[in-house]
Order: structure tokens, then C-alpha cells, then sequence
């Protein structure tokens, strides 16, 4: 069996980063916090099947248990309630979290049409990176046939990097596919 991406980050990545960066304290160096996968669902309000659909995928892409996440505030023009799901999220740590990246990485990343690379331009300012993926059909575990319908969600990456060139950095170790620009 290869490596896992922990293993590899323990012993490849940090001390590539620490000559990198020139860091002289181990907690310095850059690491994965957690990993949110989200999904607005717009048509949840009217549509529980839709909601139940998308727990149960995010559930089997994951290894967890989707939040579903409620309004804040009614919006009348959007036909909404406060209280009403809007969508489902779920925050990974720790295993789940490295088993899940190595997944995106290795096997749902390469299988997206024309796959160029993802973007470099997606991180906020403070290290985090967040990419939108328009189908669920990418990963895997996800049957053809099981699903009623392609919806998208968004993959948000959090790290400890102060700025964005490190988080970049710390990406590109783990072998992030990102495009050229």
C-alpha cells in the first residue's frame, strides 16, 4: 500500500516547507486544520427529497454525517422562511480529513472533463483554499444510477498558513493539481 498523505506530510512536506520558508519552530510550518465540503440547496425549501438525496451523497463521498443548514433570515423573494434548510455541510478533521484529501487528489480531481488543473486564485488572503465542484459524479462512490440529479458543491481547505504563498506551498507538496498560469 502507498503512503499515506499524513505520513507524507510528516516526513516530506515539513521539512521541504521549513527550508522553503526558512521556519525555525516546527509549529510554524503549515498544515491542514479541516476540510468543509458545503452544498446550498436553493430548492430544499420546497423539495425534501432533494435534501434527503444530497445528506445520503455527502454522506457516502465523506464518510460522515451531513449538518443540514437552515435559513437565518426569511427571504421573501427567494421564497424562504427562517428555519428552512437551505443546505448541508460537513467539516472533516483529523483521518477523515487526510482520507478524503488523498481521495480528492488522487481519483476525483483527474476524473473531471477536460481537467486542465484547478486554479491557483481561489485562496482568501489568509492560506485557505476553496474550490467549486460542479458534479457529484467525479467521485467514485457516487452510482450513476442511484442519483436524481447533478448538483455541485464546494470544498473549502483550511490551513494554518499565514499567507497565501504558503498555503500554496503546502497544497502543491500534497499534490494538488493546480493550473499553470
Amino acid at each position: 500500500m502507498t503512503e499515506s498523505l499524513k505520513t507524507i506530510y510528516q516526513q516530506k512536506i515539513v521539512p521541504k516547507l521549513t527550508e522553503q520558508f526558512g521556519y525555525k519552530n516546527i509549529h510554524e510550518v503549515p498544515k491542514l486544520v479541516k476540510v468543509t465540503v458545503n452544498r446550498g440547496l436553493g430548492e430544499a425549501s420546497q423539495n425534501a427529497k432533494a435534501l434527503e438525496s444530497s445528506l445520503s451523497e455527502l454522506a457516502i463521498i465523506t464518510g460522515q454525517k451531513p449538518v443540514v443548514t437552515r435559513a437565518k433570515k426569511a427571504i421573501a423573494g427567494f421564497k424562504i422562511r427562517e428555519g428552512m434548510p437551505v443546505g448541508v455541510m460537513v467539516t472533516l478533521r483529523s483521518e477523515r480529513m487526510y482520507s478524503f484529501m488523498e481521495r480528492l487528489i488522487n481519483l476525483a480531481l483527474p476524473r473531471i472533463r477536460d481537467f486542465r488543473g484547478i486554479s491557483p486564485r481561489s485562496f482568501d488572503g489568509r492560506g485557505n483554499y476553496t474550490l467549486g465542484i460542479r458534479e457529484q459524479l467525479i467521485f467514485p462512490e457516487i452510482d450513476y444510477d442511484s442519483i436524481d440529479q447533478i448538483r455541485g458543491m464546494d470544498i473549502s481547505i483550511i490551513t494554518t498558513a499565514k499567507t497565501d504563498e504558503e498555503g500554496r506551498a503546502l497544497l502543491k507538496e500534497m499534490k494538488m493539481p493546480f493550473r499553470e498560469k
